[in-house]
């Protein structure tokens, strides 16, 4: 299957993004993240045209919000997701908070469904901890490939990293500079002054 470009342009807040995310894969990105809940799905379609990149050069990456986990509601958001995006599928699929009000098997289903109906190229979930991925994994009747959680130096992931490497499982990282937090970062400043990087080199690299 496709791999799934290290480095990823994240469009969280970004709102209307078009411009942003054309520039991004013109300056090279190749996998861009968004999801209904960004409200930037619109903007990454625009941008994805702008960018005069072949579709199938990009890695994409979408996902269902928590209030739309029932099976119906699920295919439904997939739906609207694929035309605000303006294509056939998206690389990626992800259940993007877990929901204990609704059964976490007929999530799966629908998941799987997607990819079934050949919606999505792979699935994963996000901001599941260790148990529900567990159980994620044994109710999707389709492989799950990525676990998609914040992560940077003041987030200690440690355990989940663990358990993804062990169930061969990809670990995303969202947040990689924690906000913007590391830009303050005294030790970050000396490590990135004494290689000759920016701080934000510094934790990417870490984190790849």
């Amino acid at each position: 299957g496709a791999r799934i470009p290290a480095i990823g342009f994240g469009t969280s807040q970004l709102g209307a993004c078009g411009e942003l995310v054309a520039t991004a894969l013109k300056a090279g990105y190749r996998h861009i993240d968004t999801a209904w809940k960004y409200g930037s799905e619109e903007g990454v379609g625009e941008g994805i045209r702008a960018s005069g990149v072949p579709r199938e050069q990009i890695f994409l990456t979408t996902k269902v919000s928590h209030e739309y986990l029932h099976a119906d509601a699920f295919a439904k958001s997939v739906e609207e997701s694929l035309k605000r995006l303006r294509v056939d599928y998206v690389d990626l699929l992800h259940v993007h908070w877990p929901n204990a009000a609704i059964p976490l098997g007929e999530t799966m289903q629908a998941l799987a469904k997607g990819k079934r109906q050949g919606f999505a190229r792979h699935l994963g979930v996000a901001n599941f901890n260790i148990a529900l991925l567990e159980e994620a994994l044994r109710l999707c009747p389709e492989p799950l490939v990525t676990l998609q959680a914040e992560y940077h130096p003041y987030l200690e992931q440690t355990k989940m990293l663990a358990h993804c490497r062990k169930k061969g499982l990809i670990f995303m990282a969202y947040c990689p500079l924690a906000r913007g937090g590391l830009f303050n970062d005294p030790v970050l400043a000396d490590i990135a002054r004494s290689k000759g990087r920016t701080i934000a080199q510094i934790a990417l690299r870490w984190l790849v």
